[in-house]
């Protein structure tokens, strides 16, 4: 189900005589196109310059023999035909799958070939035909795209009077970002945090998922509070909160976390407006001082039958062209913009309930394109208490947050990596 005939490896021969599109070629499902526009580099024979604007093309025979005057293609999801006729081309099989064009002279075959057209009738929503085309003693395939063309997701920038103020670069973060969290319990971290967010962006909207025994209610404007059952989880009070998000951007926070004026969200946003970033993260600083980006090189080795194996690295790829304190890797810390629809693409696996944050990233491989700038802070909340001060909803927090040595947690991670991820075995 992940693989398509477009996947295929195709080898161009050397010395053929066949000139033909490797790629770019593309039909809307169970509709027709020409299958090439034009060549424009003539070869030569015998000295004597000659032009081939065709589909699939005849060019010059590696001994300088005149190439043969008949052509052959084959479809196996569509049929071929002409658009026009050139006097002088015979034609066998139009509006089949396979296409015999014969002349006595190689400009009109090859001018023939110009009005070549494939029609898809074997329905698909993205998939690729791999045509045979061959002359006597050659022969050559190529691959035309089947699929839907991906629609633009457009996103209205908002009226003056929504924004924030000016900001970097003079975006609308209120209309470009939408701040999502997961609370448990920490009712007041999340006011904290709630707070520190209206000083500097009074008007975004907020979404929280909760799924706290006995939820508290949350009072504000643009402000959206979610319940959930008892205990749902980690993941799934992501994939909750994401869900109800309708603006470009989501940005992601733990619900222990402190805005300050170093958390300017328009630097984020400007990044992945002028790059192709689907996410970036930021910086998390502790109150001990320590500032953290957590960055995450991903390499998958392939393993065999029995399943690959990853490979975690801290640190990045490379420096990000255009900001100097950014870098392009795999994975980040828990402070991230990312493009909404990208996010919703990889989702987070439910299953993981309780401790789970570098498996959203693995799930990505292949699909986010990730980066992180250091010089974008959010304070952690102090998380340093005596024992015998810590309240009952701390210590049952702690109970679920911190799951004891006999919890399957990890068990169910492994089992996931295994049979989800297809990995075998796993080294940082």
């Amino acid at each position: 189900r992940v693989q398509s005939p477009a996947d295929r490896l195709l080898i161009v021969r050397a010395n053929s005589p066949l000139e033909y599109p490797a790629q770019g070629v593309e039909v809307r499902p169970l509709q027709t196109g020409m299958v090439l526009p034009g060549y424009s580099s003539p070869p030569r024979c015998w000295g004597v310059p000659w032009r081939v604007p065709g589909m699939a093309t005849l060019g010059c025979s590696p001994r300088n023999i005149p190439p043969p005057p008949q052509v052959n293609l084959t479809a196996t999801m569509g049929t071929l035909a002409v658009a026009a006729v050139v006097e002088g081309v015979e034609l066998q099989g139009e509006g089949q799958p396979h296409l015999s064009l014969a002349a006595a002279h190689l400009d009109h075959l090859n001018r023939q070939l110009q009005f070549v057209t494939y029609t898809n009738t074997l329905f698909h929503p993205d998939t690729a035909d791999i045509v045979q085309f061959s002359t006597d003693g050659h022969e050559a395939a190529f691959a035309i795209r089947i699929r839907h063309p991906p629609t633009p997701r457009l996103y209205g920038p908002g009226s003056p009077g929504d924004s924030d103020g000016d900001g970097d670069g003079g975006y609308n973060v209120t209309a470009l970002v939408t701040i999502a969290t997961k609370t448990f319990l920490r009712y007041d971290k999340l006011r904290g945090l709630i707070a520190s967010i209206r000083r500097f962006y009074p008007s975004v909207t907020i979404v929280v998922a909760d799924d706290s025994q006995h939820p508290e209610p949350l009072q504000g404007p643009h402000l959206e509070h979610y319940l959930m059952p008892f205990g749902k989880g980690w993941f799934a009070g992501r994939n909750l909160a994401v869900s109800q998000v309708t603006t470009k951007y989501v940005l992601w926070v733990d619900d222990d976390f402190i805005f300050t004026p170093r958390t300017r969200l328009e630097k984020l946003v400007d990044v992945l407006e002028r790059t192709s970033l689907d996410l970036v993260g930021g910086a998390v600083r502790e109150i001990t001082g320590y500032t953290t980006t957590y960055r995450q090189r991903l390499s998958v080795r392939g393993g065999g039958a029995g399943g690959d194996c990853l490979r975690t690295r801290p640190g990045f790829h490379h420096r990000l062209a255009g900001f100097p304190a950014c870098v392009v890797t795999d994975g980040v810390v828990n402070f991230f913009l990312a493009r909404t629809d990208k996010v919703r693409q990889v989702g987070f696996d439910p299953r993981l309930r309780r401790v789970a944050h570098l498996e959203f990233f693995i799930d990505g491989l292949g699909v986010l394109h990730v980066g992180s700038c250091e010089d974008v802070v959010v304070d952690h909340a102090s998380k340093l208490a005596l024992p015998w001060r810590r309240t009952e909803g701390e210590r049952q927090y702690a109970r679920y947050r911190y799951p004891s040595a006999r919890d399957d947690s990890l068990r169910l991670k492994h089992r996931l990596f295994f049979f989800k991820n297809r990995f075998k075995c796993m080294a940082g």
